[in-house]
């Protein structure tokens, strides 16, 4: 049986001496028996001495390079042992007890290799956070959305997601894997840079038959937004780029055709932008396509090892029915 003992918990770190400042005493109080790395991604500031003057307990781990939050974290994680694996961000906030539901989850049922939380927002914490929320879900053209929040539509807590529910994707803000799944996987896609690449990996966890699982009764608040802004176009540029890279990878079934009616939805995205006056997120939308062409064939070779599966599809297009039909809840 796994206990606490048996996690480690590994918050990945650039230059973010002053969010370890604010959130780490939250996990090093709160985290029972766990074990706490910090995984430096070649940070040019004071982190790694703020964290060896002030926290005794905490394992560090010094990468050579900022390879962004995949492959930062694959590099970490060779050093890392314990068999289940917390991913957390630097900006996120844990409560008391945050750790047990999760080991008991991984406990009853074999099968669980990822589990994610219950997300709320750390400036509101009434609401659901906009990365994950009560865990996410996918439609058939690859665009990700979550319970507690449609796109910008994000709910307040009043207790409906306090469950245990099967979902298609964690969120990385606190992604809780199995070492031996991330391995077997060869861990994150380290192309992906940053966003996305905890659905594409959660996607070919899905396609090898694991479960995903949230657990809605453990609960982290994110501050969401430190590292790249919402507002920044290139977050706008990673989040297209990536989302068609992980729809051709991993999708089961007409992938040409999804792919194409894709790119016209994101080209309708990109419209919507220039008449909101946003020419820099339409303009990062038009070079995540071509930068999707120009790595089409890596990417193809990589769906050559796609486990068919049939798709895991709440609503076929979480476009349709959020701006035409206007569903605002899940």
């Amino acid at each position: 049986m796994l206990t606490t003992k048996d996690i480690a918990v590994v918050i990945l770190n650039w230059n973010g001496k002053d969010l370890l400042e604010r959130f780490l005493p939250s996990v090093v109080k709160y985290s029972d028996e766990a074990t706490i790395y910090v995984a430096d991604n070649a940070s040019t500031d004071d982190s790694v001495k703020y964290i060896s003057q002030h926290f005794s307990t905490v394992k560090l781990i010094e990468n050579t390079e900022n390879g962004g939050y995949a492959k930062g974290y694959n590099d970490a994680l060779k050093h890392v042992d314990e068999p289940i694996l917390c991913l957390l961000n630097s900006d996120a906030e844990v409560t008391l007890q945050w750790l047990k539901p999760i080991v008991n989850q991984f406990n009853s049922n074999s099968k669980t290799a990822i589990i994610q939380p219950k997300l709320l927002d750390y400036k509101n914490k009434s609401k659901f956070e906009y990365a994950g929320a009560a865990g996410g879900f996918i439609d058939k053209y690859g665009y990700p959305y979550c319970r507690g929040r449609i796109f910008d539509t994000i709910e307040d807590d009043c207790g409906q997601y306090n469950d245990v529910k099967t979902i298609f994707w964690a969120s990385g803000a606190c992604f809780f894997i199995r070492n031996s799944v991330f391995k077997s996987l060869n861990g994150f896609d380290s192309s992906y840079f940053a966003h996305m690449e905890e659905i594409d990996l959660c996607w070919r966890a899905f396609n090898k038959g694991y479960d995903i699982k949230y657990v809605g009764t453990s609960t982290v608040y994110h501050l969401g937004g430190a590292t790249l802004k919402n507002t920044s176009p290139k977050k706008t540029y990673l989040n297209f780029r990536n989302s068609l890279f992980t729809l051709v990878k991993n999708t089961d079934k007409k992938v040409f055709i999804r792919t194409v009616i894709r790119m016209k939805l994101d080209g309708i995205a990109a419209i919507r932008f220039l008449i909101k006056l946003q020419p820099q997120h339409f303009l990062a939308i038009f070079k995540a396509h071509l930068s999707f062409y120009k790595n089409l064939n890596p990417v193809l070779k990589q769906r050559k090892n796609l486990t068919k599966r049939t798709g895991y599809y709440e609503t076929k297009s979480i476009v349709w029915s959020y701006f035409i039909k206007g569903r605002r809840h899940f």
